[in-house]
């Protein structure tokens, strides 16, 4: 069950993360299975559908080891890292902000204040890096961001506290879910559908289509162990098709891309929310 608490105390993602999935949040309450008890997230990026369901037990993985580290501190050292930020809002301006991001040494507390100070003043709040693995993203446009939302942390790290968080591969999560009291929630980068629409600089590595369909191939174990699956990714032919192979379910869901280099390509599109199961209550038609 979902715990219904005010909106401005609710735990949400804190970090502002390019695919996040707090705008389709609603579209997807339906088709969430109806029970499970263990929750995983191998994508964890910025967390919403991990903040939303707000499960008792979850094991949330992410390769980005940067992205990991900051959500331990948060649930771990949260006041630590609350008055790194408040030094960070202190002395934001151009010239600090790339000297903070020119700067990736320091304590885990100091790198995890840096992410999050750079999520908060980056251009459009995009995570990208070079070939080298360094933060490149220009400073944004923004009169007084929010750099330390101390409240917003709280929540979050209340709601952390009862996660396990580690850097993982996705395939990890096939050593944890084995039966039906399971749900993993994967929200991989996306499969491409224009050349201009290719985000790859998550992490120094491209999510090619053979990891695509390791992903897919990863989904067909766990379902065959009772695991409920649930996947969202573009809607392109690609992933239909290696989709309907193994008899998932997939689902058109409306979304709004604001992140592409023509200006033309952003704008409402379909995505595809694909499911192993039919648990759920379909909306009405």
């Amino acid at each position: 069950m979902v715990i219904q608490i005010p909106k401005e105390t609710s735990p949400r993602p804190f970090l502002k993360w390019a695919g996040g999935k707090s705008r389709l949040i609603q579209q997807y309450i339906p088709y969430f299975p109806k029970s499970y008890k263990n929750y995983y997230e191998p994508f964890l990026g910025g967390g919403a559908v991990f903040f939303y369901l707000q499960p008792s037990a979850a094991i949330l993985t992410d390769i980005n080891a940067e992205l990991i580290n900051t959500y331990c501190c948060v649930r771990d050292h949260l006041e630590e890292l609350i008055c790194l930020l408040k030094e960070h809002k202190i002395r934001h301006n151009k010239d600090y902000y790339y000297s903070v991001r020119n700067n990736s040494v320091g304590t885990d507390l100091e790198q995890a204040a840096r992410i999050i100070y750079l999520n908060k003043t980056c251009f459009n709040g995009l995570y990208r890096v070079n070939s080298q693995g360094k933060f490149n993203v220009p400073l944004g446009r923004y009169e007084n961001p929010n750099i330390c939302p101390e409240n917003l942390l709280r929540v979050a790290s209340v709601a952390l506290s009862h996660a396990e968080i580690k850097q993982a591969d996705f395939t990890e999560v096939l050593n944890h879910a084995t039966n039906n009291d399971d749900f993993v929630f994967f929200d991989p980068p996306y499969h491409p559908i224009s050349e201009t629409s290719y985000f790859t600089a998550y992490s120094q590595n491209c999510f090619s289509k053979k990891d695509q369909e390791l992903l897919r191939d990863t989904c067909a174990e766990l379902a065959s162990r009772g695991v409920k699956v649930m996947v969202c990714n573009s809607d392109s032919e690609f992933i239909r098709r290696i989709y309907t192979d193994i008899n998932f379910e997939t689902y058109k869901i409306n979304a709004s891309r604001s992140i592409n280099s023509n200006i033309k390509n952003r704008g409402m599109i379909h995505e595809l929310l694909i499911t192993s199961f039919k648990d759920f209550y379909l909306p009405t038609q």
